[in-house]
């Protein structure tokens, strides 16, 4: 008899327990429900290695990358074709969706002329260690060009700025500035300039001396700049030699010369 009871208790508790726990696990789903659906997703064709800017791409180069739909990325590829070819003008790390801006139009070639967009013009000059402001100028930095020449109705050299707010492309046969910021000394500057400005540097740099000023890279201000003269210098400039006054030369009194040869004499005016 009492073993009936016992089973019949445990029985009930059993129950009990159950439809407790049951209708615990129901409003702890109501107030937490818990999201089964799938993420849709999309491919991105991505870096499969990393890509050194001027490279141009090879199917090795490339893999697909799992992204999700709901972030689309604008201009990335879906497919690694449209890419073979084409050369990076960024660094891509590997893993990274490749974008369409950050690659040179199709056929436009490799190295320094991916750089130039259209309408523009790359020029070099030669420059030393000093005039490259202590290698300090680098790929990508802006600069300002000035000359330093002699004019025909001026005896004193002159220096003017031709030039404000012009872009480094390279120095030397570097495209890329360096990681960690190092000077890069080179004795060879290329500037990006419209056809124009590029005529304006080929003529001055045939009749004077070229200098780089670096310029803030925030800085776009083109302020109209006055040629510097000798005057200018204050006491380093060396004044003309002052002329007689006329007031002095009109004092001077004339005077005689008298030249005797054997007998006869001969005599000479002077003022």
């Amino acid at each position: 008899m009492i073993t009936r009871r016992l089973t019949a208790a445990f029985i009930i508790a059993l129950v009990i327990s159950g439809g407790f726990t049951y209708w615990l696990s129901q409003r702890f789903t109501k107030n937490h429900p818990v999201a089964t659906a799938v993420v849709a997703k999309s491919q991105y064709v991505a870096a499969a290695a990393n890509i050194e800017p001027g490279q141009a791409i090879k199917a090795e180069n490339l893999r697909m990358v799992d992204w999700p739909a709901s972030v689309p990325l604008p201009g990335a590829f879906t497919a690694p074709q449209a890419l073979i070819g084409r050369t990076v003008l960024y660094p891509v790390s590997a893993g990274e969706p490749i974008l369409d801006r950050q690659l040179a139009n199709a056929g436009s070639g490799v190295g320094l002329t991916v750089k130039i967009p259209d309408g523009m013009r790359a020029i070099s000059l030669r420059t030393d260690e000093v005039v490259g402001v202590a290698g300090y100028i680098l790929p990508g930095t802006h600069v300002d060009v000035l000359v330093t020449l002699h004019l025909a109705n001026i005896p004193d050299p002159v220096t003017a700025t031709i030039l404000q707010d012009v872009q480094v492309l390279a120095i030397g046969q570097k495209i890329e500035p360096d990681p960690e910021g190092k000077p890069a000394p080179a004795t060879v500057v290329t500037l990006l300039l419209n056809p124009s400005d590029a005529e304006k540097i080929d003529l001055a740099s045939s009749q004077g001396a070229i200098h780089f000023v670096l310029r803030n890279g925030s800085d776009s201000g083109q302020p109209t700049q006055t040629p510097a003269m000798m005057t200018q210098l204050g006491g380093l400039a060396i004044p003309p030699a002052e002329k007689p006054h006329k007031a002095m030369m009109a004092a001077a009194k004339p005077y005689q010369v008298e030249t005797f040869m054997g007998p006869n004499v001969k005599t000479d005016n002077f003022q």
